[in-house]
């Protein structure tokens, strides 16, 4: 029988963040990114070398990452980048394990993101890759709007499938689907994620989920039983993307992704107390 692959959890305060409006000083932000440091997550996806207009919010990511204390953590560092440009600016902090850029399979939330083409956004896939390698990080490849979008560009599996192919063939070892309005299901997640699984034994592939409260156990029961391993999630479900719609849809809430995982049975090496250390601190954060 083969061997479950473990659990792998991405705590997204870099998400959560991002489209707060008031600015957080820079102290809390990095004292909250301090305490998710000792739960014990796989990954802290946990600020963005983006352009400070498109994003005022984390124009502080060089300052908080030099506050963070990763000498008792197992956690690895994720930032996101919307180009080459910040794809080698992150590259010089050896602190950072992952880049993370946003390849969406929109080409209208492409241009509004990103400020390029999907045609563009594959040479930048490419040199990104070519880029990762050479300075000893990985390449996390957002299928952004994966399963459907506000604007009327099409979507089915099938397109969803043909980007994932070529994305891979260009070398990319991790794709987390992403679904960046809210409006993936049950069905849409049982009908894609198990062929991309099944396809791609070799590459990491995990779910990037917004959502509304009442839909998010619903969401994870359908990924888990898909044979998702890889989730990404933030505390009390703060945040959403402010370059996709005006009224944010939030992420999945990282509690709700615990207790589900831990009714399973799973084993997520989380400590618990620091956990509800950084739920109380949350609220100098997201006031």
């Amino acid at each position: 029988m083969k061997q479950q692959k473990p659990v792998k959890l991405v705590e997204c305060p870099r998400d959560a963040m991002q489209g707060m409006h008031d600015f957080i000083p820079t102290d809390i932000k990095a004292s909250y990114i301090n305490l998710l440091l000792k739960v014990g997550f796989d990954t802290i996806d946990f600020g963005s070398f983006v352009s400070p207009k498109a994003i005022p919010q984390l124009q502080d990511t060089a300052e908080v990452l030099a506050r963070l204390n990763l000498d008792h953590t197992s956690s690895k560092l994720l930032a996101i980048v919307a180009n080459l440009r910040g794809a080698a600016t992150a590259s010089m902090y050896e602190e950072i394990s992952y880049l993370g850029f946003p390849f969406s399979i929109s080409e209208t939330f492409q241009q509004r993101n990103t400020n390029s083409s999907i045609a563009q956004s594959v040479d930048t896939v490419k040199q990104l890759l070519e880029l990762s390698d050479k300075n000893n990080k990985t390449a996390v490849i957002y299928l952004s709007m994966g399963f459907g979008n506000p604007y009327g560009d099409e979507w089915n599996a099938e397109i969803v499938e043909q980007w994932a192919d070529q994305l891979v063939g260009h070398g990319a070892r991790i794709l987390a689907l992403s679904d960046t309005t809210g409006v993936s299901s049950p069905e849409k997640i049982k009908a894609i994620l198990p062929g991309l699984l099944k396809r791609y034994e070799d590459v990491e592939i995990g779910l990037h989920l917004h959502s509304t409260p009442n839909t998010r156990n619903e969401k994870i029961q359908a990924a888990y039983e898909s044979g998702c391993r890889r989730f990404d999630s933030a505390l009390k479900g703060f945040g959403g993307c402010p370059m996709a719609t005006d009224d944010l849809t939030g992420n999945m809430a990282t509690e709700d992704l615990i207790g589900y995982l831990q009714a399973k049975n799973e084993p997520l090496g989380l400590n618990m107390d620091y956990w509800q250390e950084a739920v109380a601190y949350s609220s100098k954060v997201f006031l």
